[in-house]
């Protein structure tokens, strides 16, 4: 289990650097390209853990798959991780990475889960009222889970707002049976 204390100091360290050298928007694209390899391509995050290929090797892979697609920081960054033997966690400071950015600018993750696709009005709705409750700028991340009957649950850090059906029901069936007990 790798340390978030760790991948959180890799993160930090390099957007101090990004805003530092006044490159933050060409770190997030590079981060953005590097995070989707890894997503897509199930051998670059083999390449990542492998014990076997030494790290002067893995320096060599980033240097000439990533040389023309990302900028001269980000690829010192990835340097650095192979020297110091981190590169395998590369993917979970990329995503530290963009938790602190957003901390930074001011922005509130809400992940919402409803059991159905949200319409753009729905979407847009939810987004305003987030808004209005946190007093920040919202990033929704939307994922659809069957067991959500209608409405939506929404998470916002540690704090879960419940506007599922579900939960509705659960609530009126809470309230009859206290009112049958007086």
């Amino acid at each position: 289990m790798v340390s978030s204390r760790l991948t959180r100091r890799y993160a930090q360290a390099l957007l101090s650097l990004a805003e530092e050298q006044k490159q933050l928007d060409r770190v997030v694209q590079d981060l953005e390209l590097l995070q989707r390899t890894a997503k897509e391509s199930k051998e670059f995050i083999v390449f990542l853990k492998s014990p076997v290929i030494k790290r002067d090797k893995k320096r060599e892979v980033f240097s000439e798959l990533f040389k023309n697609k990302v900028g001269a920081l980000t690829l010192e960054f990835l340097s650095l991780l192979c020297e110091k033997g981190r590169e395998d966690v590369l993917p979970q400071i990329i995503v530290q990475f963009f938790l602190l950015r957003d901390e930074h600018l001011g922005i509130v993750h809400v992940d919402v889960k409803a059991a159905t696709e949200l319409s753009k009005e729905q979407f847009d709705n939810i987004q305003r009222r987030f808004e209005t409750i946190t007093s920040k700028k919202v990033r929704i991340s939307f994922n659809l889970d069957t067991l959500v009957k209608g409405g939506f649950v929404a998470r916002v850090g540690d704090t879960v707002f419940d506007g599922s059906v579900r939960r509705q029901l659960e609530l009126m069936r809470k309230r009859f049976s206290e009112g049958a007990s007086n």
